[in-house]
C-alpha cells in the first residue's frame, strides 16, 4: 500500500472536491438568494437541497457492493461522479444571475444544485469507504482532521472565495473557476490504483442481498443503539444556528465580496485549524471526551452569535469585526467537534461494508441534524435573530448529554462485538 502521505494527499484532493459544491450551496447561496431579495423562508427551504446527502444511505449498499472491476473497487463511483460534478459546474455558469429576482430562476438553480449534491453525496459513500479500507486503526485520527480540513478547504473555496469572485470577476468566471479546479482535483484519483485487499470479500449480485449485508445489519449489532441517539443529537445546535448567520450579516449591510473574503474564509480557514486540532487530540483525549468537549464548544460559540445579534460588541472592536471573530471561533470548534465526530463512525464500520456503514451514521447525523436548517428561518422571523441564537445554544446544551452517556471506545466495542 502506498505510504501514508500520498493516501492522505488522495484522500485530501477527493475531500476538496466533496467540498466545493457544498460550500455554493450552504455558504454561498444562502447570501446570494438574500442579495437577490429572498425571504428567509425561501433561504431556509434551501436546506433541502442536502437531501441527497441525507438520504444517501439508500443507495449506500449498491455503491459498497457492485463495481467495474477493470476501474478499480472504490474508482468505479469516484471517477464517474467527478466527471458529473464538473459537467454540471460549467451548466451553472451559464445561468443568468439576474434570473434569481424571479421564481423561474431560483427553481432551475436548485434543480443544478440538487444534482450537483447527488453526484457529490454518491462519490462520498465511495470515497468514505476508501478511506477507511486504506486508513489503519492508529491513522483514524489524523486522517479523519485531514478529511475534515480537505472539506472544509472546499467549503472555502465554493463558499468564501467564490463570493468574492462574484462580488468581483462575476458569476461565469467564477463557476468556470470551479469547474477548472474540480479537473484538476480528479487527477489523483485518475492515476491512484487501487489494491485486491480493498475489494470486497463477497459480492452480492442481488439488490435485496445487497440491503440486507449493508445497513440492514449495522442495526443487529450489540451495543449500537445507544450510539444512535448521539448521531441524531450531535449537529442540531449547529445547523439551527448556522443557517441564520449568513442572513443576519446580509441585514447589517454586509456585500458578498465582503462576507466571501472577511467572513467565510476565515471561517473556513479556522475550521481546517480546528479539524487539525482535533484530529491530533481525538486519539489522546478518548472519543467520549472529545466528542462531549469538542461538542460543548461548539454549542457555546453557536451562542456566541447572540451578543452581535443583540448588538452588544467588545469595547475598542467594530461589529463587523466582531461578528467576524464569534464565525472564526464557531468554525474552529466545529471543524474540532466533526473530527471527533468522524473518527468515532470510523470505529463503528466494518471492514466489508465500510461505506455503507459510514454512510449510515454520517446520514443520520446529516437527517436529524440537518432538518433543523429548515425552520430555521421561520424560527428567526418569528423571535428575532437575538433570540434565535440563544434558543439554538441553550438547544445544544441539553443535547450533548446522549455524547456523553453513549460514546464507547475503539477498545471497548471491539470487546462487544461493535467494532471493526
Amino acid at each position: 500500500m502506498n505510504s501514508l502521505p500520498k493516501r492522505l494527499g488522495l484522500l485530501l484532493a477527493l475531500y476538496i472536491a466533496q467540498g466545493l459544491p457544498t460550500g455554493v450551496f450552504t455558504q454561498a447561496l444562502p447570501a446570494i438568494l438574500r442579495t437577490y431579495d429572498a425571504p428567509l423562508s425561501v433561504i431556509s427551504l434551501s436546506g433541502l437541497l442536502a437531501l441527497p446527502w441525507a438520504l444517501k444511505v439508500l443507495w449506500a449498499p449498491w455503491v459498497d457492493r457492485h463495481y467495474w472491476p477493470r476501474m478499480g473497487y472504490r474508482r468505479s463511483w469516484i471517477l464517474p461522479m467527478n466527471i458529473g460534478l464538473i459537467v454540471l459546474l460549467a451548466v451553472l455558469s451559464q445561468l443568468d444571475p439576474n434570473a434569481l429576482r424571479e421564481e423561474s430562476g431560483v427553481l432551475t438553480l436548485f434543480f443544478l444544485l440538487f444534482l450537483i449534491n447527488l453526484f457529490a453525496a454518491t462519490q462520498d459513500i465511495a470515497t468514505d469507504g476508501l478511506a477507511v479500507g486504506i486508513l489503519g486503526p492508529h491513522e483514524r485520527g489524523i486522517g479523519n482532521g485531514v478529511q475534515v480540513a480537505a472539506y472544509r478547504m472546499g467549503l472555502i473555496i465554493g463558499g468564501g472565495l467564490l463570493l468574492y469572485v462574484l462580488g468581483t470577476w462575476g458569476w461565469e468566471n467564477a463557476f468556470l473557476g470551479l469547474t477548472g479546479l474540480s479537473i484538476l482535483l480528479l487527477l489523483p484519483a485518475l492515476f491512484f490504483r487501487e489494491s485486491e485487499s480493498l475489494r470486497p470479500p463477497v459480492l452480492s449480485n442481488t439488490l435485496s442481498e445487497s440491503y440486507g449485508k449493508g445497513w440492514v445489519s449495522f442495526f443487529q449489532r450489540p451495543g449500537l443503539a445507544g450510539w444512535i441517539w448521539v448521531l441524531v443529537t450531535y449537529k442540531i445546535a449547529e445547523s439551527l444556528g448556522s443557517a441564520m448567520v449568513k442572513p443576519m450579516m446580509v441585514d447589517h449591510g454586509f456585500t458578498l465580496a465582503e462576507m466571501g473574503l472577511q467572513v467565510s474564509i476565515v471561517g473556513s480557514v479556522g475550521s481546517i485549524v480546528g479539524a487539525l486540532l482535533g484530529g491530533w487530540l481525538t486519539d489522546p483525549l478518548g472519543r467520549r471526551r472529545a466528542l462531549v468537549l469538542f461538542g460543548l464548544l461548539q454549542t457555546l460559540a453557536v451562542g456566541l452569535y447572540a451578543l452581535p445579534a443583540a448588538g452588544w460588541v467588545p469595547p475598542g472592536m467594530d461589529w463587523r469585526t466582531w461578528v467576524i471573530v464569534v464565525n472564526a471561533i464557531e468554525h474552529v470548534v466545529s471543524g474540532m467537534a466533526m473530527a471527533a465526530m468522524l473518527a468515532a463512525i470510523m470505529d463503528r464500520a466494518r471492514d466489508d461494508h465500510a461505506g455503507s456503514d459510514f454512510t449510515l451514521q454520517v446520514s443520520l447525523l446529516a437527517i436529524f441534524g440537518g432538518a433543523f436548517y429548515i425552520p430555521a428561518g421561520f424560527l428567526a422571523e418569528s423571535v428575532g435573530y437575538t433570540l434565535h441564537f440563544v434558543i439554538a445554544g441553550l438547544a445544544g446544551l441539553l443535547l450533548i448529554w446522549p455524547a456523553w452517556r453513549y460514546t464507547r471506545e475503539p477498545e471497548e466495542l471491539l470487546q462487544t462485538g461493535a467494532g471493526k
